[in-house]
C-alpha cells in the first residue's frame, strides 16, 4: 500500500510542477488537499458557526506537504530497502521537491541566511501577521527545518545514484552542479529563528501578545476552536501567541532527538536537551489542541521526555472519535490520522523505532500505563518480525528465512539477528 501512495505521488508529479511554475517556481509544489488530477482543492472560505461569518482560508499555503512526501518516499525506502524506487520515481520525486525548497529560499544578506517567506505552518490558527494585508508567515520553523532535511536527503540519494543513472537524471531534469550546490548551500543555513531560549514557530512570533488562558476556558469551557471564539468576539487569534495543534513540536515527532540535533547541528545551530525541553514547554501550555493530531503528537513528544503527563493526550487521541471530543466533527467523519497514529505511537513512539542506516534502532521508553505490548512488523524483506515490550524487557524475533541477517541498534549495544533468532 505504502509503494501505491507513493506511486500516486510520483503520479501527479508533472502536475506538481505546474503548479509551481504556475506560481512562479521551480520545482513541485504539491496541493494541500489535492483533487483527483492533483489540481489544488483547498477551501478558499470556509464558516465560523460562532459568529455566521465566511472566512478566507489560507490553508494552500502549507507547502510543508511537499516535505512530507519526501519524508514518506525516504521513510519507505529505509524500512523495505526497495533500492529500486528510491533510484528512480523517488529520486525523481525527491528532487523536484528539494528544487522547490531551494528556489522558494531567499538569501537575507543582514541575517546571512536563506529565508521561506509567505507560507503558514502545520499550525492553522496563524496564517498571517496581525494586521497584515496578505496572508502568510515568514520562516515557519517546521517548514524551514524539515526544508532542510529534504534538500540534504536528496543530496544523499543522488550522490549514491549509480553514476548511469545519475547522468541520465540530470540530463533529463536539468540538473547541473550549480544547482546541487545551491541546495547544499541552502540545507546549511535556512534560518531558524528562536525567542526567549525556544525555537519559535516563525519569525516574530515571540512578539505577539500572551492569551489570557485561564478566563478563556472560564467564559467558555471548550476552547479548542479558540480562532472561532476570538472572530466572534471581533478579534484574531493570529495576535496571539496560542496554537490549534502542534508546530514546533512536530519536529520531535518526525525525527528522534539525536536526528533532530543533527538536522540542527548542520545548519549551524545547537539543539540540546534543555533547549529543546524549554521548546516543549513553551507550547505545551499555549495550544488548544483544535485537531485530533494535536494531542496525539503532544502524546508522542511527551512519552519521548518521558514525561508523566504523555498518558493523558494518548487517551485523548484514543478518545478522539468514541467520545467525539470536537463536538459533533465525528458525525461527518471518522479521523482516520488520528486512530492510525494511535498505532504508530505504540509502534514507533514507545519503542524508539527507527529504519535508518540499514540498520533498526530501537530506544524504548517507559510509560506505566502501558507497560505490556508487542507487534509484528516487515522490515527489508523480513516478514513477521516480532517486538515484545514486557515490564522494560524487550525481545526481537526474526522469523526463519533465507534472508540477511537484520542489525538491530540498542541504546548500549548493536545485535546482529540471524533469521530464526531472538534476543532480549
Amino acid at each position: 500500500m505504502s509503494r501505491a501512495l507513493l506511486h500516486h505521488r510520483h503520479r501527479r508529479l508533472e502536475r506538481a510542477c505546474t503548479a509551481a511554475r504556475d506560481a512562479g517556481h521551480r520545482g513541485a509544489m504539491y496541493p494541500w488537499q489535492s483533487g483527483s488530477d492533483g489540481r489544488e482543492e483547498a477551501q478558499q472560505l470556509h464558516l465560523n458557526p460562532s459568529s455566521g461569518r465566511w472566512l478566507p482560508d489560507h490553508s494552500q499555503l502549507q507547502h510543508h506537504v511537499g516535505s512530507a512526501i519526501a519524508y514518506n518516499v525516504w521513510q519507505y525506502c529505509e524500512a523495505t530497502g526497495d533500492q529500486e524506487f528510491l533510484q528512480t520515481k523517488g529520486a525523481e520525486t525527491l528532487l523536484q521537491i528539494s528544487r522547490f525548497w531551494a528556489d522558494t529560499a531567499a538569501y537575507d544578506d543582514h541575517l546571512g541566511r536563506y529565508r521561506v517567506k509567505g507560507v503558514v505552518g502545520p499550525d492553522e490558527y496563524h496564517d498571517a501577521y496581525p494586521d497584515a494585508t496578505e496572508p502568510g508567515l515568514d520562516d515557519n520553523a517546521y517548514t524551514n527545518v524539515t526544508a532542510a532535511w529534504v534538500l540534504a536527503r536528496t543530496l544523499d540519494v543522488l550522490r549514491a545514484l549509480p553514476e548511469p543513472r545519475r547522468r541520465e537524471l540530470a540530463e533529463r531534469t536539468g540538473l547541473d552542479a550549480a544547482e546541487t550546490e545551491r541546495w547544499e548551500e541552502v540545507s546549511r543555513t535556512l534560518y531558524v529563528p528562536f525567542h526567549h531560549g525556544v525555537i519559535s514557530q516563525f519569525e516574530g512570533y515571540g512578539e505577539l501578545a500572551e492569551l489570557d488562558w485561564r478566563g478563556y476556558r472560564h467564559r467558555y469551557g471548550d476552547i479548542r476552536r479558540l480562532d472561532r471564539l476570538l472572530e466572534a468576539e471581533g478579534d484574531s487569534v493570529n495576535r496571539y501567541q496560542a496554537s490549534k495543534q502542534a508546530d514546533v513540536l512536530m519536529l520531535g515527532y518526525l525525527f528522534s532527538p539525536a536526528e533532530l540535533q543533527s538536522v540542527f547541528r548542520r545548519l549551524g545551530v545547537s539543539l540540546d536537551e534543555r533547549t529543546w525541553r524549554r521548546t516543549v514547554d513553551h507550547y505545551l501550555h499555549r495550544t488548544s489542541h483544535g485537531s485530533t493530531l494535536s494531542g496525539l503528537v503532544h502524546g508522542w513528544v511527551l512519552a519521548r521526555a518521558r514525561r508523566a503527563d504523555a498518558w493523558k493526550f494518548c487517551q485523548e487521541a484514543l478518545q478522539a472519535d468514541i467520545a467525539d471530543i470536537q463536538g459533533g466533527t465525528t458525525g461527518e467523519g471518522i479521523h482516520l490520522g488520528a486512530m492510525a497514529g494511535t498505532l504508530d505511537l505504540v509502534q514507533r513512539g514507545l519503542t524508539g523505532l527507527e529504519t535508518r542506516g540499514g540498520a533498526l534502532w530501537l530506544d524504548p521508553v517507559p510509560l506505566p500505563e502501558l507497560s505490556s505490548y508487542g507487534f509484528t512488523l516487515r522490515y527489508h524483506g523480513h516478514w513477521g518480525v516480532r517486538l515484545r515490550l514486557e515490564h522494560d524487557l524487550l525481545e526481537i524475533a526474526v522469523p526463519a528465512s533465507g534472508r540477511s541477517p537484520i542489525d538491530v541498534h540498542l541504546p548500549d549495544r548493536m545485535v546482529r539477528l540471524h533469521p530464526g533468532r531472538r534476543t532480549d
